[in-house]
């Protein structure tokens, strides 16, 4: 099945910036992706093109990376008359026509957009549903369904509270479905919003970027504490744990930990020591049901990351620190810097890559937690990929916002079509398989 057109766009992401859609087209219709757009980004992600234009969306457009896809890499993915079943090769040879360590030329957002829309063709040209075409790739025989991991209060770069922390996530781990799993997130959900308009008003149920709440708070502890309140309000105690996105490189000063880094007039005496930083970790872990930290430390804060990893038993994830990267995970491997990876599509560039990465994570022992954008669309594609992949972990937002729930109802129709056959990861969310 071969490729008759690929023609590009620029459309809106959640945050209303402008970023890449791709039309592929085969004998069998049209196939369409919309690439996601991260606000805390790593530094050794893959480049994502913006024209850099102040005139024109601050600087945000997309046109440049829309005007490749069209001109250069389209005309050359379809010259090369390779069939859409083939994943990897129209990925590696956008690679190599691309020839940059971090996808410069053409920017990650483009190659990325056309390796969604092939896959999704390949899946179809193959007569299956993506997330089985997804297994297939990967070499994936047992298909396991996720344990969410729902980001019900807002902090860091994604929110104008006064939290250094980003993301404080509930995971119901002690359901026994998927769709169970929905259900209790959701009634936590709306209990945590009742706790918190009865502590703070109704101004502090304005949710952040991700659908999360942003009380404006500062103590992180006090964060944890409105979750298990509300978790114990909806009757779940000891069937819902909780998951931490500190995304420490934020407020990561000369050095040190900045926990006031929202305030111009920190003082810089408060400021923490890497190990002063992971004892408050210990308290949250001692205090709390935490069962995972993402980002505990600054993303080249190596010894730091080791250190809190040897020093605990639950889920380390490596996000800034790996950005789906296979030489940045060959390094944390070596240096046992974390046991998670957090996977997103667009810190790579490729869905190759992506599988690639997750492969080598499982290899080494590693968990394995998909992951959408802050700035997201409508696309469902990381939906399929977390199931074809079984990771048995995904992070997708609050259960708010459409282009958040657009993910968790994919999700919910893949496991209605797996029927009784459908396996739920629950508390094995860290090995699923």
């Amino acid at each position: 099945m071969t490729i008759k057109s690929i023609k590009a766009r620029q459309i809106f992401d959640s945050r209303g910036n402008p970023t890449v859609e791709v039309d592929l087209v085969t004998d069998l219709g049209l196939f369409r992706a919309a690439v996601p757009s991260g606000a805390s980004t790593g530094i050794h992600e893959a480049l994502e093109l913006r024209d850099e234009d102040k005139a024109h969306y601050h600087g945000k457009s997309v046109l440049k990376a829309v005007d490749h896809i069209n001109k250069s890499l389209g005309p050359e993915v379809i010259k090369s008359g390779i069939c859409v079943t083939e994943q990897a090769k129209i990925d590696e040879l956008m690679i190599k026509l691309d020839g940059t360590e971090n996808k410069s030329k053409f920017g990650a957002n483009a190659i990325l957009g056309i390796s969604l829309a092939v896959c999704k063709a390949g899946a179809a040209a193959r007569g299956m549903p993506l997330y089985k075409h997804i297994a297939d790739l990967a070499g994936n025989t047992n298909i396991v369904l996720p344990c969410p991991a729902f980001n019900v209060i807002n902090g860091g770069s994604h929110a104008g509270n006064k939290l250094a922390m980003q993301e404080f996530m509930i995971l119901p781990t002690g359901a026994s479905s998927f769709s169970e799993a929905m259900k209790m997130g959701s009634e936590v959900y709306h209990h945590l919003k009742n706790v918190i308009k009865a502590k703070f008003g109704l101004d502090a149920t304005a949710v952040g970027d991700e659908g999360g709440f942003a009380p404006n708070i500062l103590d992180n502890k006090e964060g944890l504490q409105l979750i298990v309140d509300a978790i114990a309000k909806a009757g779940y105690t000891g069937k819902i744990e909780i998951g931490m996105d500190v995304a420490a490189s934020e407020f990561f000063k000369d050095g040190l930990y900045d926990l006031d880094f929202k305030n111009p007039k920190s003082d810089k005496a408060t400021w923490l020591q890497p190990d002063k930083l992971a004892e408050l970790y210990q308290s949250f872990i001692k205090d709390f049901p935490i069962v995972s930290i993402e980002d505990p430390f600054d993303q080249d804060d190596w010894a730091a990351w080791t250190k809190m990893t040897a020093g605990t038993s639950i889920q380390i994830v490596g996000d800034d620190l790996t950005v789906t990267n296979p030489k940045r995970i060959a390094t944390a491997v070596e240096k046992k810097a974390c046991n998670c990876l957090l996977l997103k599509v667009n810190q790579i560039g490729s869905v190759t890559e992506s599988i690639a990465a997750h492969n080598l994570a499982k290899k080494n022992g590693w968990g394995t937690m998909v992951s959408h954008r802050s700035g997201e669309t409508e696309d469902t594609f990381i939906a399929d990929l977390v199931v074809g992949l079984s990771t048995g972990q995904i992070k997708t937002g609050a259960p708010c916002r459409s282009e958040r729930l657009a993910k968790y109802n994919q999700i919910l129709r893949i496991e209605e079509e797996l029927g009784a056959g459908a396996k739920f990861a629950g508390k094995n969310f860290r090995r699923p398989v």
